[in-house]
């Protein structure tokens, strides 16, 4: 069975969205987030799918969960809540990243083992929420940063 790693920007109000955008811009995080996930399978819902300025993810194995069994789309294997149980996941494959948004992380994270977490130290306006029992999770490793403009945030590694 693979190891299902949850990776997640969160503001401290809970935020991790809004109209479909991340909220702040913080550039090493995407650095951050590619070298977590490539050559890896990502799995995602199909708003997150849209809000991709590139599509696929390159380097990765595009999983798109989605309600409408019909969609397709270039570079993305579709997959549906039902049939959520990783079948489409390659015999052998170490770890799968889920990558958003809100629902796709609920359904996840009971089966999840690790957070890659950033804690982005600043309340933020948005519609899309991650929220979970911190109590249930071990900090195994944090490193703070700020950026040029002076936005603190802080990279976090949970496990249990």
């Amino acid at each position: 069975m693979s190891e299902i790693v949850l990776v997640v920007a969160v503001a401290e109000n809970g935020v991790i969205g809004q109209g479909g955008k991340i909220p702040w811009h913080i550039s090493e995080d995407l650095k951050r987030f590619k070298a977590l996930t490539m050559g890896h399978t990502v799995v995602m819902g199909r708003r997150t799918w849209d809000s991709l300025p590139r599509k696929p993810l390159p380097g990765r194995k595009n999983v798109v969960v989605t309600r409408n069994v019909g969609w397709r789309a270039p570079g993305a294997i579709p997959a549906t809540l039902p049939e959520i149980d990783l079948s489409y996941i390659t015999p052998g494959e170490a770890v799968v990243m889920v990558i958003g948004g809100g629902e796709i992380y609920r359904h996840f994270l009971p089966k999840a083992k690790r957070i890659e977490l950033t804690e982005v130290h600043h309340a933020f306006d948005g519609d899309a929420k991650f929220e979970f029992n911190r109590t249930d999770w071990t900090e195994t490793k944090r490193e703070s940063h700020i950026t040029p403009d002076g936005l603190r945030y802080s990279y976090v590694t949970l496990t249990r």
